[in-house]
């Protein structure tokens, strides 16, 4: 009664039921997420949601070519610049493509990049980016067409840096308003993109709706109307798919969606390689008073012996069966680096016994629990109840933990309460899942003692780990051999337990022809897809 209750009410808000003219491989997309994106604006988005939408309405200079390698000059795919050169080893110059517009039908300028980069550059503002981008010695304009970026050292991934992490941003628009309060302000509310895609409205708690840009000028596109439907629950996401409300959902539980989707021959579900990786996060400050450790976690033979406990094999065999396999590392399906041989802390619950009772952990009343000084091992696992995946595979975590003597306790939390936790340092054990960029050398953001004040909300900080990467992003000829080093390292230190890379189940109607799901930015290429002539439903004959 519920779901029919809620299709109907939604209904009316994605589209008339008064067919009109379209062209015949035109149409609607309906997608559905887990969370909110309130802020979809480069160098403010935080989340794969507002991250997803800014993928929509915003472009980059260029993207990364579909053999997604990341080092050196080739493969990379024009997007707001049509092409670029290199005056030397530490220079490049990038000619923006004319045609490029705002949303507002100004012209895309160099000073739109400039004060793009200016954001991205600066710790105070992004310091996630301003990490990424520490090898950039300066971002000029040259005209209003030619961006010049130079950078202070000579390294494989110069391009990469340049053309990946920053989206620019329209000038015109915001740089009279000052930097803290662009998440405030109008614009905020209203993003003015350059991508194929335009704000129309955010109904708050319920959808985003967004529009095609007839005149975008990399091509026309034939999904006309995006609408993105907000649905917490694992189990509602399904849902909206089986009663026909939804076009698309991604992050699916394949294990428990295939059976399911058999009643709905009209949708497929599509198995996408990924860059996520999904792991239990320690925290090794306590909680509450980060300036004292752990009195738990900030033990490494506590985290070994609780990483030993997990048959990490066992729990994605049942969670995610075909759809993933165990991560040997922070690392994930897609990265050039991935070590096949590579091994992180084996299962032993034995040894993982053996290891508490060494460092104090007994059970000295008999209560099933371990415990030292008085205290139980008891410890809390935060995780977002918007995921299927991690809602599945922490209650056979709990359990798995149980059987070494540890108590732990589920807090299932609302999306937005999870991640403002999480970004605050508020937990012990948080069940994380990172969607990491193409490039290895993304691992500075949450594994370097330069990411703690970023995406390193853990505290880690591993020196010779620093040392590795460093070494590893200078290197032109062997660089494989020192980026398996520091996951190596990383993984002995354990301040995570890597415990799956997915194969993403993206279920997408099947009236969709021409799929282009990019693992490192799933959405981004809807605009070249269309609907095949002849399959047009309801919601695809109505007009944007």
């Amino acid at each position: 009664m519920r779901r029919t209750w809620l299709a109907l009410a939604l209904y009316p808000l994605l589209w008339s039921t008064a067919p009109a003219q379209r062209q015949k491989d035109h149409g609607t997309m309906v997608i559905v997420f887990g969370q909110e994106a309130t802020l979809p604006i480069p160098t403010l988005a935080r989340g794969k949601a507002n991250q997803d939408v800014a993928d929509l309405l915003f472009l980059r200079l260029m993207r990364v070519g579909p053999e997604l390698v990341t080092a050196g000059d080739r493969g990379f795919v024009p997007e707001l610049a049509r092409s670029f050169t290199r005056r030397d080893s530490l220079t490049l110059a990038f000619e923006l493509d004319p045609r490029a517009r705002w949303h507002d039908g100004r012209p895309v300028t160099a000073n739109d990049v400039v004060f793009a980069f200016g954001r991205g550059r600066d710790p105070a503002i992004d310091p996630s980016h301003a990490l990424l981008l520490r090898n950039l010695a300066s971002v000029t304009a040259e005209g209003s067409q030619r961006v010049v970026i130079r950078f202070s050292k000579v390294y494989g991934e110069q391009l990469y840096d340049a053309v990946w992490h920053i989206q620019p941003l329209p000038a015109h628009l915001l740089d009279t308003i000052p930097s803290d309060q662009i998440a405030t302000s109008t614009y905020a509310a209203a993003p003015v993109g350059s991508g194929a895609y335009r704000w129309v409205r955010r109904d708050a708690g319920r959808q985003t709706v967004l529009a095609a840009m007839p005149d975008f000028f990399l091509g026309r596109p034939r999904i006309d109307r995006v609408v993105i439907l907000l649905a917490r629950d694992p189990e509602a996401q399904l849902n909206l798919i089986l009663d026909g409300t939804a076009d698309a959902l991604e992050n699916s539980s394949p294990t428990t969606t295939l059976p399911r989707l058999r009643v709905r021959p009209e949708y497929r579900l599509v198995p996408l390689p990924s860059f996520g990786v999904g792991y239990l996060l320690f925290n090794q400050r306590s909680y509450g008073d980060r300036s004292q450790p752990h009195p738990i976690l900030a033990d490494r033979g506590v985290r070994r012996a609780l990483a030993m406990a997990l048959d990490r094999a066992q729990l994605v065999r049942a969670t995610l069966g075909d759809f993933g396999s165990v991560a040997e590392g922070p690392v994930a399906q897609l990265h050039w680096i991935r070590d096949p041989n590579g091994r992180a802390t084996g299962y032993d619950p034995q040894a993982a016994r053996r290891l508490l009772a060494e460092r104090g952990w007994r059970d000295t009343d008999g209560d099933g629990t371990l415990d030292r000084n008085g205290q139980p091992l008891l410890l809390r696992l935060n995780f977002p109840g918007t995921s299927a995946v991690r809602n599945n595979m922490a209650v056979q975590i709990q359990e798995h933990f149980r059987r070494i003597g540890v108590r732990l306790e589920l807090v299932r939390l609302d999306g937005p309460v999870w991640a403002e936790r999480r970004g605050k340092g508020e937990f012990e054990i948080d069940f994380s899942q990172a969607v990491m960029d193409p490039s290895p050398a993304g691992l500075v953001q949450s594994w370097s003692c330069a990411g703690r004040g970023g995406s390193n909300v853990a505290q880690y900080c591993n020196p010779a780990v620093d040392s590795l990467i460093d070494r590893a992003m200078a290197s032109r000829t062997g660089a494989l051999p020192l980026w398996r080093e520091a996951v190596r390292t990383i993984n002995s230190d354990t301040p995570a337990v890597f415990l799956f890379t997915p194969v993403s189940g993206v279920i997408v109607h099947r009236r969709y022809a021409d799929l282009n799901l990019r693992p490192e930015a799933i959405w981004s290429q809807l605009w070249r897809w269309r609907v095949t002539p002849g399959q047009q439903i309801p919601r695809d004959l109505t007009p944007p």
